[in-house]
């Protein structure tokens, strides 16, 4: 089940472990949206992006990847690369429910290998133009089924 709360995603209110996860677009920009209250609190996260987009010829950088941060003790960000592009094109908005879900797959893995809770704002809804329900239930296919504790934040 999903836990709800009222804050801030990047000040997640819970013990032990915890992993932070957003949607990165496929095209390397990093500058608006959730990642502008990322990079306010840690430079680690977009330095690691940044780095991980222009080495693509040579990492997994793609769709549905997903790249952990340290930013704390027991904290972690989580760059999901579920966006193409940052504008709306022919096959509608930019969010890749696909990638979402092959990136949360194995964030699944990783947070369960980790003793991990996952805490989020809505994921790929924002800029990205997604819609809660579909995000919700992939959320639910994945992390839920996975064991996962997660938090989803609404600011107040």
């Amino acid at each position: 089940m999903i836990e709800y709360g009222v804050g801030d995603a990047t000040n997640p209110v819970a013990d032990g472990t915890r992993v932070i996860v957003h949607v990165c677009n496929d095209i390397g920009g990093w500058g608006r949206g959730f990642v502008l209250a990322i990079s306010a609190r840690w430079p680690e996260p977009e330095e690691a992006y940044l780095r991980w987009h222009a080495e693509r010829e040579s990492n997994d950088f793609e769709l549905g990847a997903v790249q952990l941060v340290p930013v704390e003790n027991d904290l972690w960000v989580a760059n999901l690369v579920g966006q193409r592009d940052i504008i709306a094109g022919p096959d509608g908005p930019p969010v890749r429910y696909d990638a979402i879900e092959a990136g949360l797959a194995e964030l699944t893995d990783e947070a369960n290998a980790m003793g991990a809770g996952v805490h989020m704002p809505r994921i790929g809804c924002g800029l990205a133009g997604g819609d809660w329900e579909q995000v919700e239930a992939i959320i639910e296919r994945t992390l839920v089924a996975g064991g996962v504790a997660v938090t989803v934040y609404d600011l107040p």
